[in-house]
C-alpha cells in the first residue's frame, strides 16, 4: 500500500488552531465499516474508477484523511495504462516539482526524482499511470497530488471493493461498468458505488428520456439504485485539494447517503446530503452544456462584464425552465443549480474550452478529449439536450404564440450552441448573434412563462406522471 502519514495528525482550522483528527477519522471509518459488514482484520476496500482530475483528487483526499488507518482500509485507484506523457509536459512537470520543496524531498526520499529529470531531457518516456503513483495527475499536473496505490487492470482494482468511486467521463461509463459487471457475478455482497459523473446521454426509443452515469452503472452491472450515489456541487477539484473551503451533496437512498455524507466531511470539504439523486445528476450536466457558451462570450468580448451577465442572464433562465420540464418541485434545485453554474463559469474546463474555441487555439476537429484538460462533457450534454427537447412529443403551448412548441425552441442559446458544436453550421460568434437578436425576448419571460404553466415532464426522467 503507498501511503503518505505527512500532515495525518492533525487538521489547521480558519481561526489557526490545531486540532489531532486521528481518532475523529477513525470514529468515522468504524463506524461505515460496521454499515458495510466488515469483519475485524478484514480492510474495507475502496476503489477510483477513473483518473481525471476530479476522480484523483477525490481519491487523494481519501488517501489523505484515511490512509494511514492501513489495517482498516485500502484505497486505490484504477486507470488505463499506456497513456505516456508527452515532452513538453514532462519539462513543465519537472518545473512543478522544483517548485515545491515538500514534493521535491518527497520524490528523492522516494529515489524517483531522477526519473523526472530523465524526462525533462528526453532521456526517458513517462505514463499517466506511472507519475500518478508519485502524485501527478495528467490532467492536473499543477496540482501535486499524494502518492497513491495504482493499479491498471481493471479486474484487479475492482473485483473485490467494498465502495467503487466513478470518475470516469459519462461517455466511457456505460463501457467500463459492462465490463467490471462480469469481474462481479461471484460476488456474495453488493458494492456501494459513488458517480462524480457530470453528462447525460438521451434516449429516444421507446420515448424520449435521459439517462444518467447512475442509471448506466445500473443498467451495466445490475447493483440496485439504492446502492448507487451520485457526488456533485459548485467546487473546483484543484481548490480542493489545496483545501479552500468547498461543498458538495451527495444524493440517493437515505441508508447510504447520510453515512457516507459523514464519512466524507472535512473542515474545508462540507458534504450535505440530498434523496433527489437523478434530478441533481442531471442538472450537473446540464450547467457544463452552457460553460462552453459562456466562454465563447467571455473570449469573443474581450472579458466584458456586460456580456457576460446577459449571456448568464438567458442561460440560467433557460436552466430554470428546464428544470420546470424536469421536476415537480424545481425551485428547490435553483440554489444548487445556480451556485454550480457560476463556479463553472469562472473556472471550469467547459467555460476554458468555449474560450479557446473562440479564440481559435482550439478546433471542433480535435474533439472532446483534450490534452492536459481530459473530457468536455459540455459537448455531449448539448447534443443529448438538444435532441431530448426537440421532440414533438414533449410539446409545449407557447403562451405568446397560443401553439404548441418543441422545449427546444424556447432555449435559444442551447440551440445556437447545438448549431456551433453539434451541426458545425456556425460559428462562435454565432453565440454573440444569439444574444443581441432584437426579437429575444426578456429572460424573466421565460420563467415566468414555466412557473405559470403545466411543463412537468416526469417521462423525461423516466418517471411516471
Amino acid at each position: 500500500m503507498v501511503g503518505t502519514t505527512e500532515g495525518m495528525a492533525n487538521s489547521v482550522y480558519l481561526n489557526g488552531s490545531v486540532q489531532n483528527s486521528n481518532g475523529v477519522q477513525e470514529e468515522k471509518l468504524d463506524e461505515l465499516r460496521r454499515l458495510i459488514g466488515k469483519a475485524e482484520g478484514d480492510p474495507m476496500r475502496i476503489v477510483g474508477v477513473g483518473a481525471g482530475a476530479w476522480g484523483s483528487v477525490f481519491a487523494a483526499m481519501l488517501q489523505d484523511s484515511y490512509g494511514h488507518l492501513r489495517d482498516k482500509v485500502q484505497i486505490r485507484i484504477w486507470r488505463r495504462p499506456g497513456r505516456f506523457v508527452d515532452r513538453a509536459t514532462a519539462e513543465h512537470l519537472f518545473e512543478v516539482i522544483n517548485s515545491r520543496e515538500d514534493v521535491l524531498r518527497r520524490l528523492i526520499r522516494r529515489c524517483a526524482y531522477l526519473k523526472y529529470v530523465e524526462a525533462r531531457l528526453g532521456d526517458r518516456v513517462l505514463h499517466a499511470d506511472e507519475i500518478l503513483k508519485d502524485g501527478f495527475c495528467l490532467n492536473m499536473i499543477d496540482t501535486p497530488l499524494c502518492p497513491m496505490k495504482v493499479v491498471t487492470n481493471l479486474q484487479e482494482a475492482v473485483w473485490d471493493a467494498d465502495i467503487v468511486i466513478n470518475g470516469l467521463p459519462s461517455t466511457e461509463t456505460r463501457e467500463v461498468f459492462e465490463e467490471i459487471s462480469k469481474y462481479w457475478k461471484e460476488r456474495i455482497t453488493v458494492p456501494v458505488i459513488i458517480s462524480l459523473a457530470k453528462g447525460i446521454e438521451a434516449e429516444l426509443e421507446p420515448e424520449p428520456r435521459i439517462i444518467t452515469p447512475t442509471q448506466m452503472i445500473n443498467r451495466a452491472t445490475g447493483v440496485p439504485m439504492e446502492n448507487i450515489l451520485y457526488l456533485g456541487g459548485p467546487n473546483i477539484a484543484s481548490e480542493i485539494y489545496n483545501k479552500e473551503y468547498a461543498n458538495a451533496r451527495i444524493c440517493g437512498a437515505e441508508k447510504w447517503r447520510k453515512p457516507l455524507a459523514k464519512f466524507l466531511r472535512q473542515p474545508h470539504f462540507i458534504v450535505w446530503d440530498n434523496g433527489d439523486l437523478i434530478t441533481h445528476e442531471v442538472m450537473g450536466g446540464l450547467k457544463n452544456a452552457y460553460a462552453i457558451g459562456a466562454g465563447m462570450v467571455a473570449a469573443l468580448t474581450n472579458e466584458s462584464a456586460t456580456s457576460k451577465s446577459v449571456y448568464f442572464a438567458h442561460c440560467t433562465s433557460e436552466m430554470i425552465f428546464i428544470t420546470h420540464l424536469l421536476s415537480e418541485d424545481p425551485e428547490k434545485l435553483s440554489g444548487p443549480l445556480l451556485a454550480d453554474t457560476y463556479v463553472t463559469l469562472l473556472k471550469g474546463r467547459n467555460a476554458w474550452y468555449g474560450q479557446k474555441l473562440a479564440e481559435g487555439e482550439l478546433s471542433l476537429e480535435m474533439g472532446d478529449s483534450i490534452k492536459g484538460k481530459g473530457m468536455i462533457q459540455g459537448i455531449s450534454a448539448v447534443k443529448a439536450f438538444y435532441e431530448l427537447l426537440s421532440q414533438s412529443c414533449l410539446s409545449i403551448l407557447h403562451s405568446e404564440e397560443n401553439k404548441p412548441v418543441a422545449p427546444v425552441e424556447l432555449c435559444p442559446i442551447l440551440k445556437t450552441l447545438y448549431n456551433i458544436l453539434i451541426a458545425r453550421e456556425a460559428s462562435s460568434q454565432a453565440i454573440l448573434q444569439a444574444l443581441r437578436d432584437q426579437t429575444m425576448n426578456d429572460p424573466r419571460d421565460r420563467i415566468a412563462m414555466a412557473q405559470t404553466h403545466a411543463f412537468y415532464r416526469p417521462s423525461l426522467l423516466g418517471q411516471q406522471p
